[in-house]
């Protein structure tokens, strides 16, 4: 990418077009992030900030995409493409690991908790951020080696190590999905925090969390079956990347879902 010629277009070359959808995504982003950051105020809760976190970067990856999509000058910049880059693969990790936590949390209310050595190294929350820390990394050093390489072992290099951070998303994208099924097995043969709580979110919780960490599946299989293109169509982009995030953190606003972390019993193992 280093060696492209003058007046080259990194972001056309990427495949991203549209600022019409750009703004609109940008703008339902901005929603969510008052909402999260008026619920981590009002009901206090790990989920809740990350989720914030997570919306504040989606929102400035589609202000820069909507430029680099607009302006050509901007298309042309690749420090601002990078900057597109590590924001967006960065913002992957607030709601993968929101979905995760608010799983355990809500695991965290049975009284007879799932016993094993799966369920011991799937409750380990440090594993976990630290696998979803080591994708962040290794995805953002490979962008810039790949976009920046002026040799082609380094450029293929740069390519390896974005793939490694495809796939390590992919399988804890997965792990929280058999997670989703253990919430399942505890909240219907107890209830659990569904029982002791109101609201759509705490009746049909595990439903929506099962949907939820199917999105995050479905969005990183589309980068895992599409990790050899360089140009990724925005008609395939947006309903299987962009909409599918959007539509899992949209989820988290039902009321119920999220307990506060108050109401946690924090004499849990799961907790």
């Amino acid at each position: 990418m280093a060696l492209a010629p003058a007046g080259y277009n990194y972001a056309k070359g990427a495949g991203i077009e549209s600022f019409p959808a750009a703004v609109v995504f940008a703008v339902l982003y901005a929603l969510l992030l008052v909402f999260f950051l008026f619920k981590s105020f009002t009901r206090p809760t790990f989920v809740f900030f990350v989720l914030a976190f997570f919306c504040l970067l989606r929102f400035i990856g589609f202000i820069i995409r909507a430029l680099l999509a607009q302006v050509p000058a901007d298309g042309e910049n690749i420090n601002l493409f990078i900057a597109y880059e590590v924001i967006y693969n960065t913002g992957f990790f607030g709601i993968i690991y929101s979905t995760y936590t608010l799983i355990l949390d809500r695991v965290a209310f049975a009284k007879n908790l799932p016993r094993g050595p799966i369920y011991y190294l799937l409750k380990r929350r440090f594993l976990f951020r630290l696998a979803l820390t080591a994708a962040v990394s290794i995805g953002i050093t490979g962008s810039i080696q790949a976009l920046l390489g002026t040799q082609p072992s380094t450029i293929s290099t740069g390519n390896t190590l974005r793939k490694v951070a495809i796939y390590i998303f992919l399988v804890c994208a997965i792990l929280v999905f058999l997670q989703a099924f253990i919430l399942a097995r505890v909240e219907f043969s107890e209830g659990g925090y569904s029982s002791v709580t109101r609201g759509p979110g705490g009746k049909y919780g595990v439903y929506l969390l099962i949907v939820v960490a199917l999105l995050l599946v479905a969005r990183e299989a589309f980068f895992a079956a599409t990790i050899n293109k360089q140009t990724i169509q925005e008609s395939l982009w947006y309903p299987l990347a962009a909409l599918t995030e959007l539509l899992a953190v949209s989820l988290f606003t039902i009321p119920g879902l999220v307990p506060a972390r108050s109401e946690i019993p924090q004499d849990s193992e799961w907790a």
